[in-house]
């Protein structure tokens, strides 16, 4: 793994099986991510995409093939080795934003450095705070989920993600559960943190999510089709199969 690569995938494979059939989720899949990409994992129901998160999120194990993340191989660890990976280097952002619904803004963003088995010693109160103020909400730290708007309560869920200073931000169809305007600003939100530093992996089936990435990785079939680079505003004509000096009118 070279120094500057967050992500080494080779020839991933995943295949379930049901009943007396097998199913192929994904066949042989490499990809390398370097540290301060954004990418969007796109794909069809079916695609292999949901199965790609569950492996890079270690959520799930790979059935082949190799998983370096940030200098960590991943697929031979245990189940509270790949735990402790999952909240140490990786910072998960849902469309159910899945906070705790009796506990304030501040506690939820609190959780994963409560449940950080490496004993850092760390003031859990002030980087949750400081993990809000990150984005925009030092005001409503105090707030449970049902006094947050929606745009808010993916924020809170986006500080949640920040606060242990994950190597890769792993969102899940972020804007989801969101209207457009509130999609906009999560986006938004998303670039700026990239443009901060941070890695951001963010699997979605929306051509306009994915435009705010600078890297998309499309799969089909359990295999990546499509691995393009371009600048934002160029995504949707690439997605669209159109060349990117095409004038939309």
């Amino acid at each position: 793994m070279q120094r500057d690569t967050v992500i080494e995938v080779r020839g991933l494979k995943k295949v379930y099986s049901m009943g007396h059939n097998e199913v192929h989720a994904l066949r042989g899949v490499d990809l390398d991510v370097r540290a301060g990409e954004m990418i969007a994992i796109m794909g069809a129901s079916g695609s292999g995409k949901s199965t790609m998160m569950n492996i890079l999120g270690c959520l799930d194990y790979p059935t082949g093939g190799s998983y370096m993340l940030d200098g960590v191989r991943v697929e031979s660890l245990t189940k509270n080795q790949l735990a402790d990976v999952r909240n140490q280097k990786i910072g998960f952002v849902f469309q159910g934003f899945n906070l705790l619904a009796r506990t304030s803004a501040l506690e939820n963003v609190e959780l994963p450095l409560l449940y950080d088995r490496t004993h850092r010693r760390i003031d859990t109160r002030k980087a949750a705070a400081a993990a809000l103020d990150r984005v925009g909400l030092a005001q409503r730290m105090d707030h449970v989920p049902s006094e947050l708007s929606g745009g808010q309560q993916q924020r809170v869920a986006i500080a949640r993600a920040l606060v242990t200073s994950p190597a890769i931000l792993l969102a899940d169809e972020p804007t989801g559960n969101l209207d457009s305007r509130t999609s906009v600003e999560v986006m938004a939100l998303f670039q700026e943190l990239n443009n901060q530093g941070l890695t951001v992996l963010l699997v979605t089936h929306e051509h306009d999510v994915a435009s705010y990435a600078r890297r998309i990785v499309e799969l089909r079939d359990g295999r990546i089709i499509r691995d393009v680079t371009q600048a934002p505003e160029d995504a949707a004509r690439i997605l669209a199969g159109l060349n990117p000096d095409t004038v939309i009118v």
